[in-house]
C-alpha cells in the first residue's frame, strides 16, 4: 500500500476545520499525482459488502444457460449478466478474462428518466436476496461517493455542493465482476487489461485476492490493495476531462495469478459513479489558463458514455 495515499473520511465529515482541509488538501493532492487513494472510515457497512459478496458468489455458481438467461446484449452490458469475453480494454485486440453483473440506478424520488439511459434493474429468480442487497450497497457507494465529490468540489475552488445535482439520479454502475479460473496458457490475455475508467470516481471495495496495479507517469506498475479496512477510489476519465487534465485518470489494470494460482476465483465490486446523461463535461474555467490550455471539446457525459461503450466493445455503432 506505499505507494497509494491514505486518507481518512471522518477527518472531512468532522467539525475541525484543520482536519477537514488536511483531508481536501491530501485527497486532491493524490489524484493531481496519482489518481488514487485508499479510503478509511468510509462509511459503508460491512455487513452490507459481506452479504452481497456471498450473493455474487452464488450467483456465479449457477449454471452458464441460467446466468446467460439474465444478459440482454442490447444493453450494452449496463444491467444484467454480461458473459465472458464481451469486454475488452479500448486500446485492446483481446477480451478481457472477465464476467460481470451490473446494477443501474433505482430512481427513488419519482422523477421521470429516460428509459433509454435507465433501463430496469434485471431481478435473478433463483436468489431472491440478490437485487435488495445490491440496491442496499449501491446507495451505501453514492453516498459515500457524494461526500467525496464534495470534498473534490472544494479542492477545485468550486461550490462544496457544485456536484450535488450533476449526481442525483445519476446514470450510476455497481458492477459485481467474476475472473473465474484460468485454465490454459492465455493468449496475451489478462484479466483485465490496462485501461482508464469512463465515469467521474470508481470506488472499490477490497477485492477477494490481489491483481489490481496501477501505472505512475513513467511507465511503471505498482501493486495497489487496500486494507480490509479501506476502500480504493480512483478518478475517471470524465473528472478528469472536466477538470482539464488537473486531476489525474490513472491507467490500471488486473493481472493474472502466478501459474500456481490458476485454478483460483477473484471476485470485485467496483461502483461507477456517473453524473446524469445530460450533464456537460466542457472544461471548467478556473482549470484553463495559458500554461494548462482547454485540451477537450464539449460533450455530454451520456454522448462520452455512448462513445466509450462503442470503444470496449459492449455496443455497436
Amino acid at each position: 500500500m506505499s505507494y497509494i495515499p491514505v486518507v481518512d473520511l471522518n477527518d472531512y465529515l468532522s467539525n475541525d476545520s484543520s482536519r477537514k482541509d488536511k483531508f481536501i488538501q491530501n485527497f486532491g493532492k493524490a489524484y493531481e499525482e496519482i489518481g488514487f487513494a485508499a479510503i478509511e472510515n468510509h462509511g459503508i457497512p460491512s455487513h452490507v459488502i459481506d452479504e452481497y459478496y456471498a450473493l455474487v458468489e452464488e450467483f456465479y455458481s449457477l449454471p452458464l444457460e441460467t446466468k446467460r438467461s439474465y444478459e440482454i446484449v442490447s444493453l450494452g452490458g449496463q444491467r444484467g449478466y454480461t458473459s465472458f469475453g464481451r469486454e475488452k480494454a479500448k486500446q485492446s485486440e483481446v477480451a478481457d478474462l472477465k464476467e460481470f453483473w451490473q446494477v443501474g440506478q433505482y430512481i427513488e424520488d419519482g422523477e421521470k428518466m429516460p428509459a433509454s439511459d435507465y433501463p430496469d434493474n434485471i431481478n435473478v429468480a433463483e436468489l431472491p436476496d440478490f437485487n435488495e442487497k445490491g440496491r442496499l450497497l449501491y446507495k451505501s457507494f453514492e453516498n459515500t461517493g457524494r461526500h467525496l465529490l464534495r470534498a473534490i468540489a472544494e479542492y477545485l475552488n468550486l461550490d462544496k455542493n457544485y456536484f450535488d445535482a450533476k449526481i442525483h439520479n445519476g446514470n450510476s454502475i455497481l458492477r459485481a465482476i467474476h475472473y473465474p479460473p484460468i485454465t490454459q496458457e492465455p493468449k496475451s490475455a489478462i484479466r483485465a487489461e490496462a485501461h482508464e475508467d469512463i465515469n467521474l470516481i470508481t470506488l472499490l471495495v477490497g477485492a477477494s485476492a490481489d491483481g489490481l496495479q496501477v501505472q505512475d507517469v513513467q511507465g511503471t506498475w505498482h501493486d495497489a490493495k487496500a486494507a480490509p479496512t479501506q476502500i480504493m477510489v480512483n478518478v475517471g476519465d470524465m473528472l478528469q476531462r472536466l477538470c482539464n487534465n488537473k486531476l489525474k485518470s490513472t491507467t490500471h489494470r488486473v493481472v493474472n495469478p502466478p501459474k500456481e494460482k490458476w485454478h483460483t476465483h477473484r471476485y470485485s465490486i467496483p461502483f461507477f459513479l456517473h453524473p446524469r446523461s445530460e450533464v456537460k463535461l466542457d472544461c471548467l474555467p478556473n482549470c484553463i489558463d495559458a500554461s494548462n490550455p482547454i485540451a477537450y471539446e464539449p460533450i455530454t457525459a451520456g454522448e462520452y458514455l455512448t462513445e466509450r461503450l462503442i470503444e470496449i466493445g459492449l455496443i455497436k455503432k
